[in-house]
């Protein structure tokens, strides 16, 4: 309740209407089982199954991609410490 806070707007959820989840994972279970069974050929290698699983399977990388925020890069902040260090040094030796 301070003065100067301000408070966060209420995140949006967008849920889909027209998605049955359940009918989903119940077809991929099937066409899992038809495929151990011998009754479909079995699925070509895709890069594209696996990508995405480690972010999705940690929780802060998840966050950080639904947020949108992206990191300052190494090289950025390397330049400003030296460039900091650099002031620094110029100011105690009088140059500034």
């Amino acid at each position: 309740m301070g003065m100067f806070t301000m408070r966060k707007p209420r995140g949006f959820q967008h849920s889909y209407i027209y998605v049955n989840e359940r009918k989903e994972k119940l077809d991929k279970m099937t066409e899992n089982a038809k495929r151990e069974l011998g009754m479909i050929p079995e699925k070509e290698f895709s890069p594209e199954d696996i990508r995405g699983k480690f972010v999705e399977g940690t929780t802060h990388l998840r966050r950080r991609k639904e947020s949108g925020k992206k990191p300052i890069p190494f090289i950025i902040k390397l330049f400003l410490i030296v460039l900091l260090i650099c002031l620094f040094y110029a100011i105690s030796n009088g140059i500034i």
